[in-house]
């Protein structure tokens, strides 16, 4: 046309006018260069800023967790082929229990986060997808909850769970490590809220000690431990189910951790086939959680007695309970017991 055409290169405009005995071709020609120089300008440009920006990192750090060029990478043989990348403003605590690496650090995005031997246990931006799942798919699945005792859940987020509902008149935690209760008393007091509750009672013990001997002393059994490749191993196995099951009061129902469906199916399945040995009522639900791996938890859901429907919940939440939930409801309840193709056919055939 007759209107001069502006071409940017790295920084500098060339003016380009098609006087009217310029050949059209040619200015085509011209146009086509032009172009080509400034896309070769713009990428050499670009690489140079990546690599001045990008931290370089030894093939040795990308094979462990921790932080990284300011990003925390959390790397597991447990999901072989993947990894989590949060991006760290401060580390808050980074020590090492009798048990296990306990970490606690700021995010840029995701609030304060808790890790142990390098796997994501909490973020303060999801952590209660997994808490209000855990503690209120079995809580509203009895009756009428009064004794409950949760086994793990050292950072205090399902006692904090336990405490919204009324009929609770006492609940034990029991946590073997000691730091991590410290650790979230200090830095995590949106989780450690519950440890306030006069009707809690937090014990720092071995949870597989702690339910020995003990026979129809609870209502509502929570296992909320980390991944069986660890200090909670023993709580994935027949005679830790055996006591819980001995633990529980007539009616009694428990609620454990039950892995992701995407990553450990067979390990979800050989759980069932072990509790369905055990309980009279067995069934999985799950959750979705950002910060967990492929972003799904699921829940093995156990009653004492069989012929137990787990869906829809025994009650719905009061107006004041549902006020203070963040995610669970009675139609989440319901809906975490649909579960896809791929799982159903392996849980439920």
């Amino acid at each position: 046309g007759r209107h001069p055409l502006l071409i940017c290169t790295s920084s500098t405009f060339v003016q380009l006018r098609q006087c009217f005995c310029c050949s059209t071709i040619l200015a085509a020609r011209v146009l086509a260069l032009l172009l080509t120089l400034s896309v070769a300008v713009c990428d050499s440009e670009a690489s140079s800023l990546l690599n001045t920006q990008t931290p370089t990192m030894s093939e040795g750090e990308l094979t462990k967790p921790g932080v990284v060029g300011g990003w925390y990478l959390e790397i597991n043989n447990q999901w072989k082929g993947q990894a989590m990348g949060i991006k760290v403003k401060e580390t808050l605590f980074e020590g090492k229990s009798d048990y296990q690496d306990v970490a606690v650090y700021e995010t840029e995005t995701y609030g304060k986060m808790m890790t142990l031997d390098g796997v994501i246990q909490s973020t303060q931006r999801d952590e209660f997808s997994y808490h209000e799942m855990i503690a209120h798919l079995p809580l509203f699945s009895h009756p009428n909850p009064e004794h409950i005792c949760v086994i793990g859940g050292g950072d205090g987020g399902v006692l904090r769970e336990v405490m919204k509902h009324p009929s609770v008149k006492s609940a034990v935690l029991c946590d073997i490590d000691a730091v991590v209760i410290e650790q979230s008393k200090v830095h995590l007091k949106h989780l450690s809220i519950g440890f306030e509750d006069p009707r809690s009672e937090v014990i720092c013990g071995d949870g597989f000690e702690f339910l020995k001997g003990k026979t129809a002393a609870y209502d509502v059994i929570i296992v909320d431990s980390s991944d069986p490749d660890g200090p909670a191993g023993a709580l994935f196995g027949a005679e830790f189910y055996k006591m819980v099951n001995s633990a529980l009061k007539p009616g009694g129902v428990t609620c454990s951790q039950g892995e992701c469906m995407w990553l450990h199916l067979p390990l979800i399945k050989s759980m069932q086939v072990c509790c369905k040995e055990i309980f009279g009522s067995v069934d999985y639900a799950y959750t979705c959680i950002p910060t967990y791996p492929s972003g799904q938890i699921g829940f093995m859901l156990c009653g004492k007695e069989g012929g137990k429907e787990w869906a829809p919940p025994l009650r719905k939440p009061t107006p004041d309970q549902q006020a203070a939930f963040q995610y669970y409801s009675a139609e989440m309840h319901a809906a975490a017991f649909v579960l896809p193709e791929f799982a159903r056919r392996e849980l439920r055939p």
